[in-house]
């Protein structure tokens, strides 16, 4: 069984809303005076462990736009793993690798996981989050907490969701104050 692994920058009062400069949000780019090497680091680390990703249309559209004219280790990365589409209005997919999960998201992921491969990881894509924690398919959190209170936007954990208790099972503290922790679910 794959791993289905989400991660996200997050605001330490939860909002994971335009952390990179999206124009959709008045606190867009919070995370930008906040990027050292090291985190850098981890992320390429992080990419570069996972087989496939798994991303909403709207995080989708932007990584598509983003990763292909991009070089380097992580572009390279980006650009070459399948990827995996969860959307209702898209017909087409124009980033290589790319495949749209047609029908039931949950019953489409559940399969993907019991696939074979490597982890899957989720980045963004904040209403597909939901659906997958609603519906108990992650394994892990990753969760790069930025030391910041927004106050309002998309939060990564639904407001319907049931009580879940997770174990901590890394941390890696950067030098700006940012903080990476995972989470697994609590047996």
């Amino acid at each position: 069984m794959r791993d289905l692994i989400i991660s996200e920058f997050i605001t330490l009062d939860g909002v994971i809303e335009a952390p990179g400069g999206e124009a959709t949000h008045p606190h867009t780019g919070w995370t930008i005076d906040f990027f050292t090497d090291e985190q850098l680091q981890y992320k390429l680390d992080e990419v570069l462990e996972a087989e496939a990703l798994l991303l909403g249309r709207v995080t989708y559209e932007g990584f598509a736009e983003a990763w292909p004219p991009r070089e380097g280790p992580f572009a390279d990365k980006m650009n070459a793993m399948p990827k995996h589409v969860a959307s209702t209005t898209l017909t087409e997919l124009g980033w290589n690798n790319s495949t749209l999960v047609e029908g039931d998201a949950s019953a489409a992921v559940a399969a993907l996981k019991r696939g074979d491969g490597g982890p899957i990881l989720v980045a963004g894509s904040g209403t597909l989050a939901h659906t997958l924690i609603e519906h108990d398919l992650v394994d892990e959190f990753r969760l790069m907490v930025f030391p910041v209170i927004l106050g309002s936007g998309t939060r990564l954990f639904p407001q319907s969701s049931d009580k879940r208790t997770l174990q901590l099972v890394h941390t890696q503290q950067f030098p700006t104050g940012a903080v990476a922790q995972h989470y697994r679910p609590a047996a």
